[in-house]
């Protein structure tokens, strides 16, 4: 299980990841409405993961990437971003980030993108298929 601090400035959207994120089994560390607030809520959470918002207001995705990458090394971090924004989506993997999710997000985009960075939490769905062709007998 992973603890997953949610950086969004939409309360919508916040609430939709954090809804994601226990479906899948993982718990919220946290969440902040800005990168201003994802860097103190990082400091004092040290959240596994972060699922961070490139357009925000007040301090943006890619400078908070950058000041958190500064003093936490440990965090991966999965950018959500709309389409045309490829060039920012670049600027933060150069920055440190490890990941993204374009938006809308559902369920299955999170999950894949957690299995991109976490090898053991890749959901195999060969396996599902075959566990519920097993019950089925």
């Amino acid at each position: 299980m992973l603890n997953i601090l949610v950086v969004d400035d939409s309360l919508i959207i916040r609430k939709n990841i954090k809804k994601y994120i226990t479906n899948l089994g993982h718990a919220i560390a946290g969440e902040a409405k800005n990168g201003t607030m994802a860097i103190e809520k990082c400091k004092e959470l040290k959240p596994d993961l972060i699922t961070m918002d490139i357009t925000m207001p007040d301090m943006d995705g890619i400078t908070a990437v950058k000041k958190i990458r500064e003093f936490n090394a440990e965090s991966n971090i999965i950018m959500v971003t709309s389409h045309g924004q490829e060039d920012m989506v670049v600027s933060s993997l150069k920055a440190g980030a490890q990941g993204y999710l374009l938006k809308p997000i559902n369920e299955e985009k999170l999950s894949q993108a957690i299995g991109n960075i976490y090898e053991e939490y890749t959901e195999d769905l060969d396996d599902e298929l075959l566990d519920d062709d097993l019950l089925d007998d």
